[in-house]
């Protein structure tokens, strides 16, 4: 049976961050509030929680599931290959709705799908979200919906959804936005702007000028 938190009341809120850290330390899913839409996450280094999570969405391995975290220092145990650009990237937009797709090191025991040595990874800027991932470190999460349907700005539609396949719901109210992150390669030489979302193409360019924009 899902457990329900309202992290708008202070009690509510941390007695559901301590039971949703819980629960993704035990491998289960959680779905949290986040700056753009609601999540569905999992321990990511939990390659059971993963598959789990896959299956809740109705998703293929084929759409790897991105990671969120709760600081730009973890970014040092998690990728390489970091350019100086990139991390330029970070420290004007996050935390915030980029999404960078990076190159993972290869020694990390995970499994997010077929990522091909990538992984895309953001910081959001949401307290819940940033309190939570705090605690239990990166979290694979992707959109708190089922494939193929609107991203939830509520916890209600997330849970509609989703039902008993999430342990514990973080209700923080509706999303402040719903335009998603924007997405931005790092990989190569050049950036590369892969979806424009929050972040457009010129915003990005007075921090990245030779920022490139995919096909």
């Amino acid at each position: 049976m899902a457990r329900r938190y309202d992290c708008n009341d202070a009690t509510d809120r941390m007695t559901g961050l301590r039971e949703a850290a819980s629960a993704v330390r035990r491998g289960e899913l959680v779905v949290l509030p986040t700056d753009t839409v609601y999540g569905i996450g999992a321990d990511a280094f939990s390659s059971e929680g993963v598959a789990d999570l896959l299956d809740a969405k109705g998703r293929g391995r084929n759409m790897p599931t991105p990671v969120l975290i709760g600081s730009p220092n973890t970014l040092h145990g998690l990728v390489t290959d970091f350019s100086e650009q990139a991390w330029e990237l970070v420290d004007a937009f996050w935390p915030g709705a980029l999404t960078l797709v990076a190159k993972h090191q290869p020694s990390l025991q995970w499994d997010l799908g077929d990522t091909r040595g990538t992984v895309a990874i953001r910081m959001p800027l949401h307290p819940v979200a940033i309190e939570l991932l705090t605690e239990v470190g990166p979290m694979a999460v992707s959109s708190a919906n089922l494939t193929g349907h609107p991203s939830p700005e509520d916890c209600d539609a997330a849970q509609e959804m989703l039902g008993d396949s999430v342990s514990v719901y973080l209700d923080g109210g509706p999303t402040p936005g719903i335009i998603p992150s924007s997405i931005v390669d790092v990989t190569g030489k050049v950036p590369v702007l892969l979806r424009a979302g929050a972040l457009s193409a010129e915003e990005l360019r007075k921090v990245v000028p030779d920022l490139e924009v995919a096909n």
